[in-house]
């Protein structure tokens, strides 16, 4: 795949315009915006390749090279990135739920909180990687009542977490937030781990990897989620009364 956008998308993205979320082709790219976004109600700005498929359809597995050329005009209240992943939930209730996987580039504004890996915040602009769908994974599902309790020792928590984190395939590093400047954004997903860059400089490499398939997804949203180690759970939406917008100026996948 070598998708530049112009003069208009390739025919097989699947588009989400929900919301105050809208899609438009600008000079340097594709433009996701959300605009006059309210917190009652779930707005999208989102094109991805999976949309009406079985996760069993889903194109893409290791090893493969994705660079995604991108800008940020305005800051994000919400969430937004670009990636891979098994598309486990949707707050518009098109899928049934299941476990995620994914590897991608990642932000979460406040007040959102998803501290998976230990000493990363649980916002901000991130690298990140997660499969709880493997047989390693779900053998800790029995026990998820108990370890969310015993995390709240914060003693337990530096011992027990960090198991649970290699089941979990979670990895993860802050990334400097992007701006204004199209910079060239890679993921190297590597049949055992991956490697993320920033225009060719390496920001995170780990030996943590999902399995696929998954899909390809970019998107900027309004929704805040609350997903803590210690028990902690929360979402909602944020009002948008402007506009905020992420710019995909090229997508290039190779197998």
């Amino acid at each position: 795949m070598n998708e530049t956008f112009r003069p208009r998308p390739q025919p097989y993205w699947r588009r989400t315009q929900t919301g105050g979320g809208r899609l438009a082709v600008t000079p340097d790219g594709l433009r996701l915006i959300v605009a006059g976004a309210t917190n009652r109600r779930y707005a999208n700005a989102q094109i991805d390749d999976y949309t009406g498929l079985p996760r069993n359809r889903f194109s893409w597995r290791a090893p493969l090279r994705m660079t995604v050329v991108a800008r940020v005009g305005t800051p994000i209240l919400g969430t937004a990135g670009f990636g891979f992943w098994n598309a486990p939930i949707s707050p518009i209730g098109r899928v049934l739920p299941v476990l995620p996987a994914a590897i991608w580039f990642f932000y979460a504004s406040p007040p959102a909180d998803m501290p998976l890996a230990r000493g990363v915040p649980g916002f901000g602009w991130k690298v990140a990687t997660i499969d709880a769908t493997t047989r390693r994974a779900l053998a800790w599902a029995p026990a998820a009542p108990f370890v969310l309790l015993a995390n709240r020792l914060s003693g337990v928590y530096d011992r027990l977490w960090h198991r649970v984190q290699r089941a979990l395939a979670v990895s993860e590093a802050l990334i400097p937030p992007p701006d204004d400047t199209l910079r060239a954004y890679t993921l190297e997903w590597l049949t055992g781990g991956a490697r993320f860059l920033i225009d060719g400089k390496v920001v995170h490499e780990t030996d943590c990897a999902p399995r696929g398939p998954l899909g390809f997804v970019a998107w900027v949203d309004n929704q805040w989620l609350i997903a803590t180690p210690r028990g902690r759970f929360g979402w909602g939406l944020h009002a948008v009364p402007g506009a905020q917008w992420m710019e995909l100026a090229r997508v290039r996948i190779e197998g």
